[in-house]
């Protein structure tokens, strides 16, 4: 069986970061869950911090510097998604947003997602449904049903003893297991690519000679 890869994308601010730490929790359950059934699959983490200054000369420039390059062509290839963001004025973060406008609109086409949020206190846990889901569903992605919300207190002693954290993250992590053995692990193509559109050995050539009757 094909392994497959998760990609996270953390969009947390500090370091260390709870953002970080719930991003860290969710993919170790999303592993644990495939490894029970048999699902070879690796991890991918990334800190949106650590590409900032790249992430803002895209949106100036148009073009991504090569760090940034990579770490996207690692996204968009990975067989599913998981990305925690704070929670800045009742939404995602500014930067969590800028990342995804320097996404091709097509990128996360159909890829299994699985949305993770955290802030101070439970009263932003509906911005989960309210904003981040709304903007995946733009996107075309397949944002799995369950949210996984952290506050402050889910942390400490005070955590939620009706739905805790861990039960939260399990369910996260099983819906998100279930949609990537659901998919059939395939080559993700480039777009750019003329094989994309030409078949095997294509290319503008081809395409060129096509038009021109040649």
């Amino acid at each position: 069986m094909t392994a497959r890869r998760i990609a996270v994308v953390s969009a947390g601010l500090s370091n260390p970061s709870s953002t970080r730490m719930l991003a860290d929790k969710l993919a170790t359950a999303v592993l644990a869950d495939l490894r029970e059934r048999g699902v070879e699959a690796s991890v991918d983490t990334f800190e949106l911090r650590e590409y900032a200054h790249d992430i803002t000369n895209n949106l100036l420039t148009g073009f991504a510097p090569p760090a940034l390059e990579t770490m996207i062509n690692t996204v968009v290839s990975a067989d599913a998604l998981i990305v925690v963001t704070p929670i800045f004025s009742t939404s995602y973060s500014g930067l969590f947003k800028s990342f995804i406008d320097v996404l091709d609109p097509d990128a996360l086409q159909g890829k299994p997602v699985l949305i993770g949020a955290n802030a101070g206190t439970a009263r932003h846990s509906l911005a989960i449904d309210y904003a981040i889901r709304p903007l995946f569903a733009y996107l075309h992605a397949e944002a799995v049903s369950t949210g996984v919300f952290a506050a402050s207190s889910d942390w400490g002693a005070r955590a939620d003893d009706v739905s805790p954290l861990s039960a939260r993250i399990e369910r996260g992590a099983r819906e998100l297991a279930d949609a990537v053995t659901r998919r059939p692990a395939g080559e993700t193509l480039d777009p750019f690519d003329p094989e994309s559109y030409l078949g095997k050995g294509g290319s503008f050539g081809h395409l060129l000679g096509g038009l021109t009757g040649e």
